[in-house]
C-alpha cells in the first residue's frame, strides 16, 4: 500500500462561460488549457490518461474516487500522456493493488499533467451536458478568476485543428507485443509467434492505443506501424495484406492527407477502422462528420448491432461523429449508439472495409466487441487465400 499526504495547494478551474471552481492542486503544479469533457468510467483511469485521443482536452472523471489502485507499467496505452489536464472529485491519497508501483498523483507529476481535485464534479458535468463541451483553464499558479476566464476564452477550439501531428510516431516500426495474460481470456493465437509468412497488416497510427496493436499481434498478424501522415505509396511499399486505421484525437476533417491515403487504398486492401479511423474512412467514402454536443466518453456506452439485434456495452472516446445526412449509398450502417442514435459502425456495400465508432480493444472496458478483430482477420485471410 502506498500513501501520501493530502494536497493543500489551491487550484482553480475556469470555464469560458465565466464559471470558476476552486479546489486543490493535483498532479503537476502549473497552468493548462483545453476543452473540458467528462468520462463516465468507474475504473481504467490510467488507460484513459494515456490515451492519445485526449490530446487537447481536460478530462473530468464522473466517478468520485480516483487513484485508489495507483498505477503500473503494464496498463499504459502510450508512454507519455497527451491530455491537457485532469479533474477529479477526490484524489485518493492511498493506492492499494498488488500491481501498483506508485500513486496516481506521482504519475501525473512525472509527466507534467496539471490537475485539480475537491471540486463539485457533478455540477461541472451537468453544465457540460447542458451547454456542451467548454474550453477551460486549470491553474495552481494563477488564482485570479477574471484572468483565468479570459485565458479560457482565448484558448483554441478543437474544431479545425490537426491534433494528430502532435501524437503520431515519427518513424515506422514493427509491433510484436501481445495481449497480457490477465486480459486475453480467448487463447486466440497467444502462443504463436507471427512468422514471416503470417498475414501482414499495416496500422496507420493517428494516436493509436497500444492495446489495439496488441490485439492485432495476438490475432497472428505481422504488424507494421506507420505514422498517420504516411501516403498510400508508403503503405503499399510494405506489401501488406490488410490496413488498420487507428483512433486519434480531435477533428477528422482537417486531416486531408489521411483521407486521401485511405481513398487511394479502398478496394486494394481489407480495411478496419476504429474511432478516428472510422470517421476518416467515412470521409474517404464521401460521408460528412460533425461535432457532438459533449461527446461519448466512458466504458459503459450501449450500442445496438443492427446485424445481430444484440446490444453491446462498449468503451468510447470521441467528440465527433459520422453524419446520417447525405450518407453515401455505398455505406451500410451496422451499429447505432443507443444513447443518441448516432452512427456507431458501418461497412462498405461492395468493398472489404468496415469500421466502428468505439473501442473493441476495450482497454479499459467490456469485452463485448472483441469479435471485430476476428472479423478483420477473416477478411484479411480471404484476401491472401489462406
Amino acid at each position: 500500500m502506498q500513501c501520501e499526504s493530502k494536497a493543500t495547494q489551491t487550484a482553480k478551474l475556469a470555464l469560458e462561460d465565466g464559471t470558476v471552481y476552486t479546489g486543490l492542486a493535483f498532479g503537476a503544479v502549473g497552468t493548462t488549457s483545453g476543452e473540458v469533457v467528462f468520462n463516465t468510467s468507474m475504473t481504467g483511469y490510467q488507460e484513459i490518461i494515456t490515451d492519445p485521443s485526449y490530446c487537447g482536452q481536460i478530462i473530468t472523471m464522473t466517478y468520485p474516487e480516483i487513484g485508489n489502485y495507483g498505477f503500473n507499467e503494464e496498463d499504459l496505452e502510450r508512454d507519455c500522456p497527451a491530455l491537457a489536464g485532469f479533474v477529479v472529485r477526490n484524489a485518493s491519497p492511498v493506492a492499494s493493488n498488488y500491481r501498483s508501483v506508485g500513486l496516481l498523483g506521482e504519475f501525473l507529476r512525472r509527466h507534467g499533467i496539471v490537475g485539480i481535485s475537491d471540486i463539485d464534479t457533478r455540477a461541472l458535468v451537468r453544465k457540460i451536458r447542458t451547454q456542451g463541451a467548454l474550453r477551460g483553464v486549470i491553474s495552481s499558479q494563477i488564482l485570479d478568476d477574471q484572468q483565468l476566464v479570459e485565458r479560457a476564452r482565448k484558448s483554441p477550439s478543437l474544431v479545425g485543428r490537426d491534433l494528430v501531428r502532435e501524437v503520431i510516431p515519427t518513424t515506422a516500426g514493427a509491433w510484436d507485443s501481445r495481449l497480457h495474460s490477465l486480459w486475453d481470456y480467448t487463447g486466440h493465437r497467444q502462443g504463436t509467434d507471427a512468422a514471416t509468412d503470417a498475414p501482414h497488416v499495416v496500422a496507420l497510427d493517428f494516436g493509436m492505443k497500444w492495446n489495439i496493436a496488441r490485439h492485432l499481434a495476438s490475432q497472428g498478424f505481422r504488424v507494421s506501424v506507420l505514422p498517420g501522415t504516411s501516403s498510400a505509396a508508403d503503405v503499399l511499399a510494405l506489401n501488406p495484406d490488410g490496413l488498420f486505421l487507428s483512433n486519434g484525437p480531435g477533428d477528422p476533417e482537417p486531416l486531408s492527407y489521411a483521407i486521401e491515403t485511405i481513398r487511394q487504398l479502398l478496394g486494394k486492401l481489407p480495411i478496419f477502422g476504429i474511432c478516428l479511423g472510422h470517421q476518416l474512412l467515412g470521409l474517404a467514402c464521401g460521408a460528412n462528420t460533425f461535432k457532438l454536443k459533449f461527446g461519448h466518453r466512458g466504458a459503459n456506452q450501449p450500442v445496438l448491432n443492427l446485424e445481430t439485434n444484440k446490444v453491446e456495452i462498449t468503451s468510447q472516446n470521441h467528440g465527433f461523429s459520422v453524419s446520417d445526412k447525405d450518407l453515401p449509398a455505398e455505406l451500410i450502417v451496422t451499429h447505432r449508439n443507443l444513447n443518441d442514435d448516432t452512427i456507431a459502425g458501418f461497412r462498405h456495400r461492395d468493398l472489404p472495409a468496415f469500421s466502428v465508432q468505439y473501442h473493441p480493444e476495450a482497454s479499459a472496458g467490456p469485452h463485448d466487441s472483441q469479435y471485430l478483430f476476428d472479423r478483420f482477420r477473416e477478411l484479411v485471410l480471404q484476401g491472401v487465400g489462406v
